[in-house]
C-alpha cells in the first residue's frame, strides 16, 4: 500500500470509473482538461463491469446490444488519447476547499490529490449484494456461490439454481438456460418484479421443460472444499432438495453513500445529490454530480442520460479550471485541434 502523500495537480478529480465517470474523461479531454479516476472497485467499469459484465445492454445508443464489459473496453479505449490517470482499488475518504479554492482529496491509500474542480460519478454509491442468510456460506462464495455472472462460459453443462425474482434473476435464467445441464428458479411467489418480456420468455422455458420454476426458499447448502453438490429448498409442500453445483443469488444491493454522505452536499431523500439542469452542478460550486448518484426533476437513471450530464458538466469545469481561457465550442468532425487532441487522422474516410 503506497504511503507518499505528496499532492498530485489535475484540473478534474473524477469520483467513480462507471461508464459515467469514463465518458466523463473523454468530454473533459476535447476542452483539454487532464483528470484522475478515482474508485474503491480494483477495474474500470463500475457497476457494468462488477456486477453484469455480460450481462447485454440494449439502449446504448449505435450498439443494438453491447455487454456491460464490452461498454467498458469500447470507453476506455474512447478515452486512452486523453491519458487519465486510473487510481482503482481506494476509497476517497473526504475532500476540502483550499483557500486558493481548489480541491484536496485524500484516499484510504494515502494519495493526496489537487483539482480545480471534482466530478462524482459513483452511480449508486458503495454497494455489497444482499446475501441470503444460510449457515456456511462464506466457504462456498467464489467457488460455487456467485452473485454476478463474470465467466458465462464456467456455467455451462452445470446444475444450477437461480434465486430471485428480479430482472438479474430472470435474465439469467433465461440465457444460462441456454448452456446449463439444468436450471432451476427459486422464488418465494410467482410474481416477478423483471420486465414482462422476460418473465414470458421464462415461462415458456418451462413449459418446454428446458427450465424449473421452485416457489419457495433457500434452506441450506451441502457440499465439501467450496463445491456445492445440493441444495435444500423450502416450499409449501416442506423440505425440498436439489442436486447442483452452482448457485446464482439476486437478492439485489444494499447501497449506501458512504463517505460522500458526510460531505455537506444537498441531497434527496438521503441517497442522492441534488443537481441543476444546466451544469449538473452541486450545492457546492466546483463540485458537479453526474450519472445515478444525482437526483433532478426528470431524473432517468440510464447511461446515456449520464454521457448527457457529463457533457454539460464538462463545459462548466472548463470554466472553473480555466478561468481566463474562453470556451469554444467545436465539433469533432471538423475541429482539427479535437482531432488532434484524439489522434486521429483528420483526411480518414469512414468506411
Amino acid at each position: 500500500m503506497p504511503v507518499s502523500t505528496a499532492s498530485q495537480s489535475y484540473d478534474v478529480a473524477i469520483i467513480g470509473a462507471g461508464p459515467t465517470g469514463l465518458f466523463s474523461v473523454f468530454e473533459l479531454g476535447l476542452l483539454g482538461l487532464k483528470a484522475v479516476v478515482l474508485d474503491v472497485l480494483d477495474k474500470p467499469g463500475g457497476q457494468c463491469a462488477e456486477l453484469y459484465p455480460e450481462k447485454p445492454i440494449y439502449d446504448i445508443p449505435s450498439w443494438p446490444v453491447i455487454s456491460g464489459q464490452e461498454l467498458t473496453d469500447k470507453l476506455l479505449e474512447q478515452i486512452a488519447p486523453f491519458g487519465a490517470d486510473l487510481k482503482l482499488g481506494r476509497q476517497v475518504k473526504s475532500f476540502e476547499r483550499r483557500a486558493d479554492g481548489r480541491f484536496q482529496l485524500t484516499t484510504d491509500r494515502n494519495d493526496t490529490i489537487d483539482a480545480a474542480a471534482v466530478f462524482i460519478a459513483a452511480g449508486a454509491g458503495s454497494f455489497t449484494p444482499r446475501k441470503p442468510k444460510l449457515e456456511g456460506l462464506d466457504s462456498f462464495e467464489g467457488k460455487s456461490v456467485f452473485y454476478a455472472v463474470r465467466d458465462r462460459a464456467s456455467f455451462a453443462g452445470k446444475d444450477i439454481v437461480v434465486a430471485g425474482g428480479g430482472d438479474s434473476a430472470l435474465d439469467w435464467a433465461n440465457d444460462l438456460s441456454e448452456i446449463a445441464q439444468t436450471i432451476t428458479l427459486v422464488h418465494r411467489s410467482d410474481r416477478f418484479r423483471a420486465a414482462p418480456a422476460s418473465v414470458e420468455k421464462f415461462r415458456a422455458l418451462v413449459a418446454e421443460g428446458k427450465a424449473r420454476f421452485v416457489e419457495g426458499d433457500l434452506a441450506s447448502l451441502t457440499g465439501t472444499g467450496g463445491k456445492l453438490q445440493a441444495i435444500a429448498l423450502k416450499t409449501k409442500a416442506g423440505i425440498e432438495t436439489l442436486a447442483a453445483d452452482r448457485l446464482l443469488a439476486f437478492y439485489g444491493l444494499n447501497i449506501e453513500l458512504g463517505p460522500i454522505a458526510e460531505w455537506g452536499l444537498d441531497l434527496a431523500d438521503g441517497k442522492q445529490i441534488k443537481v441543476d439542469t444546466e451544469k449538473f452542478q452541486t450545492s457546492t460550486p466546483g463540485v458537479f454530480a453526474v450519472g445515478d448518484i444525482n437526483w433532478y426533476p426528470g431524473k432517468l437513471k440510464l447511461i446515456l442520460s449520464g454521457f448527457h450530464e457529463a457533457a454539460l458538466a464538462s463545459q462548466e469545469a472548463f470554466r472553473v479550471a480555466r478561468p481566463d481561457e474562453k470556451l469554444r465550442f467545436q465539433y469533432t468532425t471538423s475541429s482539427s485541434e479535437l482531432q488532434q487532441r484524439l489522434n486521429v487522422n483528420a483526411t480518414k474516410k469512414v468506411a
